[in-house]
């Protein structure tokens, strides 16, 4: 492996955790249908930004970023539904 294999593994664990991380949030949301704490313009500025990250990698051809940001990025669009779905319930 050369220096650049040990970055994408990094980036590979780094990916793991932080959209292992995520999910609990989004199973929550679903399960308590409570969407209080979310702001949506945060959230909206949030989706969009992993948006451009997966763009990044895919231009980038980080295989780490690609999978993270599509998970993420599917993840934080079952939020957003929820939050328009359950506002103001």
């Amino acid at each position: 492996m050369d220096n650049i294999d040990h970055i994408e593994v990094l980036g590979l664990i780094a990916a793991c955790l932080t959209t292992y991380a995520f999910l609990p949030q989004v199973y929550k949301t679903w399960k308590t249908k409570d969407v209080s704490a979310f702001s949506l313009p945060t959230f909206s500025l949030f989706f969009i930004g992993i948006a451009f990250w997966l763009i990044y990698g895919i231009y980038k051809e980080s295989i780490s970023m690609i999978l993270a940001n599509t998970i993420t990025l599917m993840s934080s669009f079952a939020l957003l539904v929820f939050i328009y779905k359950y506002r103001n319930r």
